[in-house]
């Protein structure tokens, strides 16, 4: 009996690890997140060049909004990085979870 719900879960987990490898997204929400971006930009430069303030005002308001952009796209790639080596590091994990439950087997 023990032997039985062992097998399962370790064939339960095998298959959860397979289908978590990939989390692909759709088209759609490509599309809609570069839509997102590109329209907010747009808006807020537009925004800004018509300001009824002085030029150099306008310039340090899109300064502003070019370091935002960088900083975010910075922030994202940290975070992203930090996500892909915590998922390395599960996946050394499930490894060693797997060999522990074939070895028990």
């Amino acid at each position: 009996m023990i032997l039985f719900c062992f097998s399962l879960t370790q064939r339960d987990y095998k298959n959860m690890s397979r289908n978590n490898l990939t989390q692909d997204h759709s088209s759609a929400w490509v599309i809609q997140t570069w839509l997102s971006f590109i329209l907010a930009i747009s808006t807020t430069t537009i925004g800004i060049l018509y300001l009824p303030v002085d030029g150099w005002i306008k310039a340090f308001m899109g300064m502003g909004l070019t370091f935002t952009v960088g900083s975010t796209i910075s922030l994202t790639k940290t975070q992203r990085d930090l996500h892909e080596r915590n998922k390395l590091v599960s996946r050394v994990d499930e490894a060693k979870v797997e060999k522990l439950l074939s070895e028990h087997h």
